[in-house]
């Protein structure tokens, strides 16, 4: 079958379209032919060197996938032959053609969901419900700043706030960011890349500020974070890229708190949570993931070149 092969950490080309050895379900594995791929910045970092998550050489980069089950291993109860599933992590790693998972890593796909759309819920979808209700503990009727939201975690949050009965609001860097992330249920939307956005926030709120931040990229927007949360506020960080530099009276003033995460850190029993949640979004339709950038397998490296230098819109995926 094709994969995505690293041989050395490195820029985008270190990764190699390659033939390796066909996958063969153990006793307690499940074999899914993979229809999407979802790309996260994540995998980048790993990739890079950054994020040292694998450490023995070649390795197959890649947490999410949808697709069918082919086969399944002589203990496998959860699901069978046929099913339409999503990942969340696998044992092999997705970006190929199949991967093998064990159970907790499968999930069902509902039939309106398409496999591009299961291939986005992964990482993105789990990370923003952490987020919000296990890191933050968000209420019905608060208000949560999503900081960046037109990516694919960012676009998650704010359907996933939405659905709560939170007040969301919203930052994108692009005009067509700004209008995606209003189309999916942000009740105000603000350019961060416009100078005094942050007065703009904080006046929106009545001078009383936000109560959850949900920080995407906390080496630029950290700082202003701190300045616009409410008494006792919270903001999670879920990305960043590099140091930055805070006043800590900004948290002292307010009572607030910083909280950084990684979903890696999550419990099994918070997944199964989460996942279940999400399953009856997807079923009822409130949850609706946006894709924005399709590639081939073998233009992996065109992928992550582009979810680090392009303006974030929607989940970038790739097909074997």
């Amino acid at each position: 079958m094709k994969a995505i092969q690293v041989y050395n950490y490195g820029p985008p080309e270190v990764m190699k379209y390659e033939d390796v050895s066909d996958l063969v379900a153990g006793q307690d594995q499940i074999l899914v032919e993979v229809k999407a791929i979802g790309v996260n910045p994540v995998e980048t970092y790993i990739r890079s060197g950054m994020y040292p998550f694998q450490t023995k050489f070649p390795f197959t980069l890649g947490f999410d996938a949808a697709g069918i089950i082919k086969a399944i291993g002589g203990n496998v109860k959860k699901v069978k032959v046929g099913d339409r599933v999503y990942t969340d992590g696998t044992l092999s790693g997705s970006y190929a053609a199949e991967v093998l998972c064990a159970e907790h890593q499968i999930y069902s796909l509902p039939d309106k969901v398409s496999f591009e759309q299961g291939a986005a819920l992964g990482i993105p979808f789990t990370t923003a419900y952490y987020a919000l209700f296990n890191k933050a503990s968000a209420c019905a009727d608060q208000t949560v700043l999503i900081h960046g939201a037109s990516g694919a975690v960012g676009v998650a949050a704010v359907q996933i706030a939405n659905h709560a009965g939170l007040n969301v609001f919203a930052t994108a860097g692009s005009q067509e960011g700004l209008k995606l992330v209003h189309e999916q249920g942000a009740h105000e939307v603000f350019d961060h890349t416009r100078s005094g956005y942050i007065d703009a926030i904080m006046k929106a709120t009545g001078d009383r500020g936000v109560d959850v931040a949900l920080e995407m990229l906390a080496n630029v927007n950290l700082g202003n974070d701190l300045k616009v949360l409410a008494k006792n506020g919270r903001v999670v960080i879920i990305g960043c890229r590099g140091d930055t530099t805070i006043n800590p009276r900004d948290i002292m003033r307010t009572g607030g708190s910083v909280h950084g995460m990684v979903i890696f850190n999550a419990t099994r029993e918070e997944k199964e949570k989460i996942h279940a949640e999400l399953f009856e979004g997807l079923t009822s339709g409130v949850l609706n993931p946006v894709i924005g950038k399709e590639f081939s397998l073998e233009r992996a490296a065109d992928a992550h070149t582009f979810i680090i230098n392009s303006k974030a819109y929607g989940k970038v995926i790739l097909v074997p």
